[in-house]
């Protein structure tokens, strides 16, 4: 018997509500089926043409390999909708491109927190996410969401991980107790010269300069000192590496034994048997990554994607997949013992033992900094 159209929205309608469809497919069907009757609603014609496709740009390697195994590939095979994928090894040169093209070339960007979100909210280039399509929001620590939410009321940016850049070390020629001792000044001990490595970023080199010179990166007082230490590290660096995959090569070759490092890249490094500690001495850069929503983005679709990223049994596949903790509240959501044995993992939910970076105040300094930092990685 044929089934009329209301008792046909009905059903779309039980099934959504039941999980069955997702929100994507539910729209453009019920569009659908009304089309088919001759009625005709403002939404329709936006839910019929619903993207296909979602772009995606992140920071490849490992990481990027656990989200598309465990997050996209799952998406797409049950939304229909695929996540088309670009990486980058500097967040700075993902904005730059953003920077000259037009709106929706770009989507959904692996961001790294609060201090890169005020430099796209202040470009022009956020969005405003409608939260209620992404209701497993609601198990995400709002330790995480606050410090977007004080930049942007409406956020364009939902928290996703998070982890530290620490001191890695070869336990073959630096004992735990050598690297405690020492923290941040193993960068800068001479006895390692030509075996140090370090990130190739303004930030981090002022960071942990800054640590060196007994200050708070966050408050500095004396920018001579902390320059002084930065050519410190280069001069004694063997390579300041630009990439997490670039980092685990010069460590597993062991032609760095002593590098300032990405938490969950280190783990990885553990988990292959390398022979690599970890040290986060006392204010090391604790950093969280967001998935960011661009202006000109197919918001219903990235939504959609993001709320199935933050399901608690794909968000804790990834977070094993990639050995950074999720930004799940682990007081609401149980985690796994492996999540709880990485570096940087906070179980309070709280993230008070974390030194993030102060937005405005690098915003500030920014530009004079980084124009310094290009002088100085040159040679000045």
């Amino acid at each position: 018997m044929k089934i009329s159209t209301t008792r046909r929205l009905e059903l779309l309608s039980e099934r959504h509500r039941d999980g069955n469809i997702s929100r994507r497919t539910f729209l453009t069907l019920t569009a659908a089926a009304a089309a088919s009757t001759g009625l005709s609603m403002p939404w329709m014609g936006r839910a019929l043409a619903a993207a296909t496709e979602v772009r995606f740009d992140g920071w490849g390697g490992v990481v990027q390999e656990a989200i598309d195994k465990l997050a996209f590939q799952p998406y797409t095979a049950k939304s229909g909708v695929k996540v088309v994928q670009g990486t980058f090894g500097d967040e700075n040169e993902i904005i730059t491109k953003i920077k000259t093209s037009k709106p929706g070339d770009f989507q959904i960007v692996h961001s790294s927190g609060v201090n890169y979100y005020i430099k796209y909210v202040n470009g022009g280039h956020n969005s405003e996410i409608n939260e209620a399509n992404i209701p497993n929001m609601a198990n995400v620590l709002q330790a995480m969401i606050e410090p977007f939410r004080k930049i942007t009321p409406k956020l364009s940016a939902v928290p996703y991980d998070y982890g530290t850049t620490g001191i890695a070390y070869n336990t073959k020629v630096i004992s735990p107790e050598e690297a405690k001792e020492k923290g941040a000044n193993l960068l800068t001990d001479k006895k390692y010269a030509g075996k140090v490595g370090g990130y190739a970023d303004m930030t981090t080199r002022v960071w942990y300069a800054a640590l060196q010179t007994g200050q708070d990166p966050n408050a500095i007082s004396d920018m001579d000192a902390v320059w002084a230490k930065v050519r410190e590290t280069r001069d004694l660096a063997k390579k300041f590496w630009s990439s997490g995959a670039e980092l685990m090569d010069l460590l597993s070759k062991e032609e760095i034994v002593v590098t300032d490092a990405w938490s969950g890249r280190v783990a990885a490094l553990q988990q292959q048997g390398a022979p690599i500690g970890y040290l986060d001495p006392a204010g090391s850069y604790a950093w969280m990554e967001d998935m960011l929503v661009l202006k000109g983005s197919p918001m219903a679709e990235c939504e959609e994607l993001i709320n199935f990223m933050l399901d608690p049994a794909t968000a804790i596949a990834v977070a094993e997949g990639q050995n950074y903790p999720p930004s799940l509240d682990p007081t609401k959501v149980e985690l796994t013992d492996k999540i709880a044995a990485l570096p940087a993992f906070d179980p309070t939910g709280t993230m008070e033992a974390l030194t993030f970076a102060d937005p405005v105040y690098w915003a500030e300094n920014e530009d004079a900094w980084t124009k310094q930092w290009d002088r100085v990685s040159k040679g000045a």
